[in-house]
């Protein structure tokens, strides 16, 4: 699915890794931890946010969909359409959960999805 800027280039996933994250006024909201994938669809399942915490401590990951991640060359890092508020308040498991029963761990993808309201491109 592309972003709203129809980036729809092919990435390495380590290069996506431990990149920041941005909200639309320009503050960071946090950093890519993974890329979570479904091996079964080829498809991404999500894009695994860290926020919170403090040198890794105490840090949540907030599955939030690939296709609301915007590149940013002036930023050097992802745009998303949603407030620090909005991350803060977002649905966030430990990493390990992510892909407990195949990410279907309390149904974390389509808790995602509704949370954003995000169309759903599975």
């Amino acid at each position: 699915m592309t972003t709203s800027t129809g980036h729809t280039r092919a990435i390495l996933a380590s290069k996506v890794k431990g990149t920041n994250v941005y909200n639309t006024k320009g503050d960071k909201i946090g950093h890519v931890e993974d890329v979570v994938l479904d091996k079964q669809s080829d498809s991404i399942m999500f894009a695994a946010l860290g926020f919170g915490g403090l040198l890794g401590i105490g840090e949540k990951y907030a599955p939030v969909p690939w296709s609301m991640l915007d590149y940013s060359p002036d930023k050097g890092g992802y745009v998303v359409p949603m407030s620090e508020d909005m991350i803060k308040k977002a649905p966030a498991y430990d990493l390990s959960d992510l892909t407990k029963s195949d990410g279907a761990f309390g149904d974390i993808r389509e808790k995602s999805y509704d949370y954003y309201n995000v169309k759903r491109d599975w």
